[in-house]
């Protein structure tokens, strides 16, 4: 962290810059990984939804189920209701591609984990000073114009995929292990807090 009180080195505001890239494709990231989930899960409601009136609208079972409480007008009526709800709900489908929608947004985030981690690497070398500010500077561009690519092909998301991403980053640390959860995930051999285990 820079301290307020002292003057930055220059290699100090080029980690600064990388570090808040990284926490913005992290973001990004985590967001098209949630909007996935929403559309998915849509898209189960969706087919869910059209099975069930799709059953439930066989003439014969609504014969069966309506006739000897209701009218004949009254049993033609409810099976032309489900009938139509089965078209809404068939048309819907074709116009609310919620599987393939969840499909680019995992796509979105596929890519963008690559870029996320190939930051979280530029910030090791930099902090462990292995790399040169100059080849820092290039591998940043590098990765902000492979940013930029995957943001021109990416489906918008919504508030409510930004906020459960938040949530997870935020409350739920879905992209931080503790130094004992990553032993407990590592050979013995290549464990460091070996004691604490």
């Amino acid at each position: 962290m820079i301290d307020e009180n002292e003057t930055p080195e220059p290699g100090q505001y080029l980690l600064a810059q990388v570090r808040e890239a990284f926490g913005r494709v992290a973001y990004s990231h985590k967001t098209h990984e949630k909007q996935a989930d929403i559309c998915f899960t849509k898209h189960r409601w969706q087919q869910g939804v059209l099975i069930a009136l799709t059953a439930i609208s066989s003439g014969t079972f609504l014969v069966a189920v309506v006739s000897p409480i209701a009218s004949t007008t009254l049993t033609s009526l409810v099976t032309s209701t489900i009938a139509v709800l089965v078209t809404w709900v068939t048309l819907g489908s074709k116009t609310f591609r919620f599987h393939e929608e969840a499909e680019a947004h995992r796509d979105i985030a596929s890519r963008l984990w690559d870029v996320r981690e190939s930051f979280v690497s530029l910030i090791a070398d930099l902090m462990s000073a292995t790399i040169a500010d100059s080849d820092a500077r290039m591998r940043r561009d590098e990765l902000q114009e492979t940013t930029r690519e995957v943001y021109l092909s990416s489906p918008r998301t919504t508030a409510k995929a930004y906020d459960r991403a938040k949530k997870g980053l935020k409350d739920n640390e879905e992209l931080t292990f503790s130094s004992r959860e990553l032993d407990l995930l590592l050979p013995e051999k290549l464990r460091l807090n070996e004691g604490e285990n």
